[in-house]
């Protein structure tokens, strides 16, 4: 294992060992408090640009699920089809893994899909660094290569466009109600949720205008990176509202282009909310969810238009959870419902936008 060094923007250094791909990698450095399900965190296209850092300690000991597909194209164990996170980086990486799915080694799939890996860093320590100034940039350097420094890639950059189908995909073809689902970056279980409450998903780019076709509801899938790089989808979105009252639903980032789309601003969380334990409460009610989150920016609940209320709040910090249109169909939430992998407390979220089609 090769020497290197995390190199944050405010100066700050970690020394570990390399133990994925070795090449130098930068990238804005965000942290991850699950305790599990590092394959999906890894391919959800919504860690695009970001170097992932694991608080549980513990990481690689059940190894790598094969990277199978289902008949309707869907990974089987993944969200996507690569790893779209640009490192991984852990406090303990385990060298031998057991569990009965497993096929290979964390080290052995970073190495194959050209992701670099680091151990040995103490990440509660960088986590308290992280909490304290805010998510910032990084640096990942080979201490053997002290000159070859990368620049990161992240600021203005509009990771949506990177990661969206580049043309029209479509699941379960002929079924009765038929769903139009924009992808800013979408996790494969979000259209595994739709397909098995027996909708045709239709995946379009994420700049496609879908105005002129006929389909019974629309949904805003995930993604990376800043909303306001989307202009496109949202200009689309205002002008698809203003025609029609048919059911929207969003979810992560659909969560936030639907609130601009309903004259709301977005701003940058300190750290994010990346986790599979964040509670959120349903507004008017005391019914509390655990919802597994991944996303850094959050929904000026103060600035959303008259006919617009929040749906839900996170209880650690009071943030937009959520919000829904007070006369038509049209709701949508911060966290992911689909939760792979995570708690599945608000699947319901799904059958509450399918039953309104």
């Amino acid at each position: 294992m090769k020497n290197v060094t995390l190199l944050l923007s405010d100066g700050t250094q970690f020394h570990g060992k390399s133990f994925g791909y070795e090449a130098p990698i930068a990238g804005e450095v965000v942290f991850n408090t699950a305790m599990m399900g590092y394959p999906e965190s890894l391919t959800d296209p919504s860690y695009a640009g970001q170097l992932m850092v694991l608080t549980y300690p513990l990481v690689g000991n059940y190894g790598v699920p094969p990277f199978t597909f289902e008949e309707n194209g869907l990974p089987t164990f993944m969200e996507s089809d690569k790893i779209h996170a640009s490192a991984i980086i852990v406090s303990d990486y385990c060298e031998e893994y057991s569990h009965w799915n497993a096929t290979e080694s964390l080290a052995a799939w970073l190495k194959r899909e050209k992701v670099p890996g680091i151990t040995g860093i103490d990440t509660r320590e960088l986590t308290k660094v992280l909490r304290s100034h805010g998510v910032m940039m990084g640096k990942i350097i080979f201490d053997d290569e002290p000159n070859n420094i990368p620049e990161a890639d992240y600021e203005g950059v509009n990771f949506v466009d990177r990661v969206s189908c580049k043309e029209v995909i479509r699941y379960n073809v002929g079924a009765d109600k038929k769903v139009v689902l924009v992808d800013c970056g979408v996790k494969a279980n979000i259209i595994r949720c739709l397909i098995n409450r027996g909708v045709e998903v239709i995946r379009v780019p994420w700049d496609y205008d879908y105005t002129d076709m006929q389909f019974d509801g629309l949904f805003l899938a995930n993604g990376p990176g800043d909303p306001d790089t989307c202009e496109k989808t949202v200009d689309i979105l205002k002008r698809f509202m203003s025609t029609t009252t048919k059911p929207i639903c969003g979810i992560c980032m659909g969560n936030q282009l639907l609130a601009k789309a309903g004259g709301a601003t977005i701003y940058k969380l300190k750290y994010g909310h990346r986790s599979h334990n964040q509670p959120v409460r349903m507004v008017g009610t005391d019914k509390c969810f655990i919802t597994s989150q991944n996303h850094g920016y959050a929904v000026d609940s103060k600035t959303l238009g008259s006919d617009w209320e929040e749906l839900f709040v996170n209880m650690n910090d009071g943030s937009n959870e959520g919000i829904r249109h007070k006369h038509n169909p049209w709701f949508s939430s911060q966290f992911h419902p689909e939760a792979c992998s995570g708690p599945i407390d608000t699947e319901f979220i799904f059958d509450d936008f399918v039953n309104s089609l």
